[in-house]
């Protein structure tokens, strides 16, 4: 029976390059769809990463394969406003832009892994954040949240366990998704392609039609089953 809480609706919001979108990200949505008790997670491809290169794949092949992988997934959403927008894509910006649609009486939560919320100094206007939404993080092997220090300072407040908590007020809290972890990234599926393997293991059947069709990652030739072709 699944649970539902009297208090705010919960949307929660889950940002990057998808360069390619790969299981590991469906899975991870899917977790956090169900354990936060989200109507809906919406999944925003960035236009510009400020702390990474310019993504392998253009904005529109991403947002593509993006639409392809959540089509069959309820509660799973594209939000494309990233790619809208001109200059590095700020989840400080998404979310006021985010929080401006929804109003105060939604709460919003921001999807990171653990590795990314350890480094939130170095984030535009990262003291705001918990302003606007709550944060729910992935756990990441071997990666702990610091303990001291000013990141730690700003998320110890709104530590909580409790998922109703998230549903109390718009922002503030946060929690640890407590995922099952995934071994996939997008790097690793690029690697394998780049090496003239198949990656149909490692993305959503429609996204790894795509990426064939579309010859992208160097992906040219590769066979379309990974038991044969491993």
């Amino acid at each position: 029976m699944t649970v539902r809480f009297a208090e705010l609706p919960l949307i929660a919001c889950f940002g990057g390059t998808f360069d390619p979108v790969h299981n590991g990200h469906l899975e991870a949505a899917k977790e956090v769809l169900t354990r936060a008790v989200c109507e809906e997670v919406r999944l925003i491809p960035c236009h510009i990463p400020p702390h990474r290169g310019v993504p392998h794949a253009s904005p529109a092949h991403r947002l593509a394969m993006l639409e392809l992988a959540v089509a069959d997934c309820p509660g799973l959403v594209v939000d494309a406003r990233e790619l809208t927008r001109d200059g590095p894509s700020y989840t400080v910006e998404t979310l006021r832009s985010l929080r401006q649609d929804y109003g105060p009486d939604v709460a919003l939560g921001w999807v990171l892994g653990v590795d990314a919320a350890a480094t939130l100094e170095a984030w535009e206007a990262w003291q705001r954040l918990p302003e606007l939404a709550h944060l729910l993080l992935l756990d990441r092997p071997g990666v702990s949240l610091p303990t001291s220090g000013p990141v730690a300072d700003l998320l110890a407040p709104g530590l909580t366990d409790e998922v109703a908590d998230l549903h109390r007020v718009p922002a503030g809290h946060t929690w640890r998704v407590r995922q099952p972890q995934q071994a996939v990234s997008a790097t690793e599926v690029r690697r394998t392609l780049a090496t003239g393997r198949s990656a149909a293991h490692l993305l959503p059947v429609p996204v790894w039609a795509y990426i064939r069709q579309q010859g992208l990652y160097g992906c040219h030739g590769v066979p379309g089953h990974s038991a044969e072709s491993e």
